[in-house]
């Protein structure tokens, strides 16, 4: 089965409405200039939730191909939740993804597989496919404990989803210690964790579950190390950090394909 390529450019805090603007068009005209083929590679940004209605606006106003996706959901479906932001609302908006679990809300604000699941199912009923993140810390890795702490992340981010949900949800590993440090796993590492999770998929699942499931990699990717990723046979598209503010960089991860052989 073949599964379309996702590049995910989550923005964290990072740019206002204006600078959102800019980076978007920039984006969509040097990906329309390098003839980018979006049936090759889905590209999908994930603004702060204040740019949002700005880059909707833009994708549907100027017809982009780009995919837009939110860094958060709600556990909760509307109502007295001040400050929260409902699946709901982010369909309105054309939100296709959104991002749930990231390491950074796991560390910093306690989430817990129970929260990611809840998000995730939120999201699913709305129609909108969950980027379920999961990931080691260094002290997990140096003892040899990345996968089966990454595949209890797993179980308990999907635990009680159904077949179908699963299948059309994106699993997205990133290795805590990889991420804005200028670490990466090795390409073989990356593959040893997506490996093993769509196994684990495998097994629970059934194989053409595991087979629909996007695994992505995360973790300081860059154009550079972008085309070694991809070349892994269970690595599907890279969740991407710093680099997603940078157009031209995050433009040629975009089109790794192009890369090869570079």
């Amino acid at each position: 089965m073949t599964r379309t390529p996702l590049m995910a450019g989550n923005w964290k805090s990072n740019l206002n409405h204006v600078e959102a603007t800019g980076l978007v068009q920039k984006l969509a005209w040097t990906l329309q200039d390098k003839r980018w083929d979006a049936e090759k590679s889905e590209v999908v940004v994930f603004p702060p939730f204040t740019d949002l209605r700005t880059v909707q606006t833009l994708i549907d106003g100027d017809k982009l191909k780009l995919l837009l996706g939110a860094q958060d959901v709600s556990t909760h479906d509307g109502g007295a939740h001040t400050g929260e932001i409902s699946a709901k609302m982010l369909a309105k908006l054309g939100c296709r993804y959104v991002i749930v679990g990231h390491s950074e809300r796991r560390t910093d604000l306690g989430e817990t597989n129970a929260d990611v699941q809840a998000k995730a199912v939120r999201a699913l009923v709305e129609d909108i496919i969950p980027v379920i993140c999961v990931g080691e810390g260094l002290q997990t890795r140096e003892a040899g404990e990345q996968i089966p702490f990454v595949l209890e992340q797993v179980g308990g981010s999907i635990n009680g989803l159904k077949p179908d949900d699963i299948a059309r949800s994106v699993i997205a590993y990133e290795p805590v210690w990889a991420i804005g440090t200028g670490k990466v796993a090795t390409p073989e590492d990356a593959q040893e964790v997506c490996g093993a999770i769509r196994r684990y998929l495998a097994e629970d699942f059934g194989n053409e579950v595991a087979e629909q499931v996007r695994v992505l990699y995360g973790g300081s990717v860059k154009s550079s190390n972008v085309v070694a990723l991809m070349s892994q046979p269970d690595i599907d598209g890279c969740l991407v950090g710093g680099a997603s503010l940078q157009v031209e960089e995050f433009a040629a991860i975009g089109r790794f394909y192009d890369l090869v052989g570079s």
